[in-house]
């Protein structure tokens, strides 16, 4: 079985739902794949985010305050506040298996999403729709 292309990875993930092909591609032309061998730490709790990622091969831990929290499979996605705000991470990601990535860098990120202002409206109705749910799982 062919693996998908780069845009039908994007067009899966959550955060960019509601985008339109053209406003996929123009995300797509900021991704690069990056490679994580099995046991590789991705990001640091506490270290300063610098971009968003979304595993397209493999399984990855995610650990918040030394306690797994989740495993992220093909098509999860981390980092995604960091496009935005370069804030500290809130987990550490690690390797489970060897982790190939589609990762973007906030200073990507941002020039593309000045040129493409429904790009940002976009995805911070997702982002809301995030922080809402997680929001109320805390209260209820």
């Amino acid at each position: 079985m062919a693996r998908k292309s780069t845009l039908e990875m994007l067009s899966c993930v959550d955060l960019f739902e509601g985008l339109s092909r053209k406003e996929l591609q123009q995300i797509e032309k900021s991704a690069r794949e990056v490679n994580f061998p099995e046991g590789a730490t991705i990001v640091t709790q506490g270290d300063e985010g610098i971009g968003f990622h979304m595993v397209i091969k493999g399984r990855a831990r995610v650990i918040v305050n030394g306690r797994k929290r989740d495993t992220i499979g093909p098509g999860g996605f981390f980092g995604e506040l960091s496009l935005i705000d370069r804030g500290p991470r809130t987990a550490t990601v690690t390797a489970e298996t060897a982790v190939t990535t589609l990762s973007v860098a906030q200073w990507q990120f941002l020039p593309m999403i000045e040129k493409n202002p429904s790009i940002a409206r976009k995805i911070l109705l997702e982002l809301t729709k995030r922080l809402r749910h997680e929001r109320s799982s805390h209260t209820h």
